[in-house]
């Protein structure tokens, strides 16, 4: 081996006739060149003391690493393969041979072939040797076109593909790799490539050379192949890739790798929307499961739907409201006595709101265990207490873009109120046992039978919570309050009694309703249903048969309707005179009330609206 440590190669190397380069493979630099490889290549020194080896020879940088690499492992080594470009633009037929310096760098002598083969024919050879020629032009031949096709497989690859030596110096570059990374080939050749595009991990952490598996391939001579990593571009910006790492091998020796690799960031985007897909799904799929739960629960609480019946002053002024507030998303809060119709009234409001399109999700707050309430209204997790066997979602995330009704509101313990108020203010929430924090858009209606402004002053009703629920307050009228619509509801009822026990319909008469309108109903809408299905049970013959109880005796007329003369048919006179007498004997006896289960027109057993246009056709007044 030559040793040399500095660029002065001496007058030896400036005055032999052989023409000899300096190159140093890992800058790809020639470092100087001899006055006979100056005339050889047409370029005078300082040129080429600055030029590159791969400009030298353009295009051909995969052979002229095999050639410095071969070199720099056998000590020796040389080539035909290279093909150096003339100053004036014409190519040479030139013959390498390589020797390595103690330094790293290599020299060079290049032997003229064309001038080689001059000689030999100028000197007669014989026969034997014009065949030896022909057929070393033959293989010449035959590696220069396998060069050509290699470099447009190279070329023609989709894929980036590029070469390391044992040192980790980028040796070639394909077109393809140059498109993804955004570098040119002369950018990235004779540079360290895992510092350039290789050096931080997905995360952003920092990648040391001795963790790649690219690097490793020639280390263990293992192939590599990696699908969870990141190449970074010239703009600094990174997309994953999924790559393999291929050890060069010559002679059992680890010369350096062969990188082939690709961008996957349309698989990794398809990939995302997929799981995104399916994780869509899977939560549609479990609502749409406790949906169902939800309502097949509410399908036996409520055998069949009703809707707001009657057409009292009451209900019109209920209805007004509803129509008032429906088109909001105000909170409500509906008050009166069980069973006047209070989720009847918040149905209404949901299925009149922009959210009728998302469930109405009832909560009866009076039958929730008290250390379930956090469970049932805002969900758990998975472990979150003993039993909690599954995720499960509570009803104010199954009632995200509809209507949540809090039946008997006033139930829930005090020290519960807080978090219920929480929510409603910050429209977000944690499932028990999670830290994840969840928005949700709900339209909120609560309901009571307690006066909640004396369980306020009493300290057992939160005061922010019931201004947050007092927003529209609307009242359920009870049904004594409104007779009129007794009779009908009780038909409404016994429709649907008939057809749920398979009956022909009984006949609600008159004396029926008259017998309806004059009990209390304590138990109001609620009670009423009872007593009509237990009535259409009795029934015989389509008689129904009432199981009321007489807390309140039927009034009686003090005076005795006037005596028709028997001897003639009553005139049209002698009926209103009779009518007249009745409605003012009824009045009398009521003190003047029409209205009511003691009001006049219950005694009559009309209508209150008819028995008011008699008193006005008759002339009477209440007093």
């Amino acid at each position: 081996m030559i040793e040399t440590g500095h660029d002065d190669f001496g007058a030896v190397f400036e005055q032999l006739p052989e023409p000899m380069l300096v190159l140093d493979p890992n800058a790809d630099r020639i470092v100087d060149a001899n006055p006979a490889a100056a005339r050889l290549l047409g370029y005078d020194r300082e040129t080429l003391r600055v030029m590159a080896a791969s400009a030298l020879h353009p295009g051909q940088v995969p052979a002229l690493i095999v050639f410095t690499q071969g070199a720099l492992a056998k000590g020796h080594w040389w080539s035909q393969a290279l093909i150096p470009r003339h100053a004036d633009g014409k190519s040479l037929r030139l013959e390498y041979a390589a020797s390595p310096l103690s330094d790293g760098r290599l020299l060079l002598t290049l032997s003229d072939l064309d001038a080689r083969r001059r000689r030999v024919i100028d000197g007669q050879a014989d026969q034997h040797m014009r065949a030896g020629i022909a057929e070393w032009q033959r293989m010449e031949r035959i590696f220069r076109d396998i060069e050509r096709e290699n470099q447009l497989i190279l070329r023609a690859a989709g894929e980036g593909i590029y070469g390391v030596n044992a040192d980790g110096i980028t040796t070639f570059i394909n077109p393809a790799a140059e498109r993804m990374l955004g570098w040119l080939a002369t950018d990235l050749v004779g540079k360290d490539m895992h510092a350039t595009v290789h050096h931080t991990r997905p995360d952003g952490a920092h990648y040391p050379h001795h963790d790649c598996p690219i690097y490793a391939a020639f280390r263990d001579g293992a192939v590599h192949q990696v699908d969870s990593e990141v190449f970074w571009r010239k703009d600094g910006t990174a997309f994953p890739v999924e790559y393999t790492s291929t050890p060069i091998r010559d002679r059992g020796q680890l010369l350096g790798a062969v990188i082939v690799f690709r961008d996957i960031s349309q698989r990794r985007e398809a990939e995302e929307r997929l799981r995104s897909a399916l994780a869509e799904v899977d939560s549609l799929r479990e609502r749409l499961e406790l949906e169902n739960a939800y309502l097949k629960e509410e399908i036996r609480f409520e055998s069949h739907h009703q809707g707001i019946i009657g057409r009292s002053l009451a209900i019109e002024a209920t209805l007004r409201q509803i129509d008032l507030v429906a088109g909001t998303d105000a909170t409500v809060l509906v008050t009166g006595e069980s069973g006047t119709g209070k989720e009847l009234i918040a149905r209404a409001i949901h299925e009149a709101s922009r959210r009728r399109e998302r469930p109405l999700i009832r909560v009866n707050c009076a039958a929730v265990p008290r250390e379930l309430f956090e469970s049932e209204f805002f969900g758990h997790s998975k472990g979150a207490f003993t039993g909690a066997l599954r995720d499960r979602v509570g009803r104010f995330e199954l009632a995200d873009g509809g209507t949540l009704f809090l039946d008997e509101v006033g139930e829930i313990p005090l020290d519960l109120q807080g978090k219920l108020l929480r929510v409603l203010q910050e429209r977000s929430f944690e499932r028990v046992g999670e830290e994840r924090t969840r928005a949700v858009d709900i339209r909120l209606v609560a309901a009571t039978n307690r006066d909640l402004k004396e369980e306020v002053r009493r300290g057992r009703f939160r005061e922010d919570l019931y201004f947050r629920l007092n927003v529209f307050p609307l009242a359920a009228s009870p049904l004594r309050e409104r007779p009129e619509d007794i009779a009908l509801i009780a038909q409404h009822f016994l429709k649907g009694a008939a057809r749920r026990l398979n009956i022909p319909e009984p006949r609600l008469t008159e004396g029926d309703a008259r017998r309806l309108a004059r009990y209390s109903w304590p138990g109001n809408v609620r009670e009423l249903e009872n007593v009509i299905e237990r009535a259409a049970i009795l029934a015989v013959g389509g008689r129904l048969r009432f199981d009321l109880p007489e807390t309140e005796p039927p009034l009686r007329l003090a005076t005795p309707p006037a005596v028709l003369p028997t001897d003639r048919p009553p005139t049209e006179t002698d009926r209103r005179a009779r009518d007249r007498a009745e409605i003012a004997a009824a009045l009398a006896l009521t003190g003047g009330r029409v209205f009511g289960p003691n009001g006049a027109a219950a005694l009559l057993g009309l209508r209150p609206t008819t028995l008011a246009s008699r008193m006005k056709a008759h002339r009477l007044e209440k007093r």
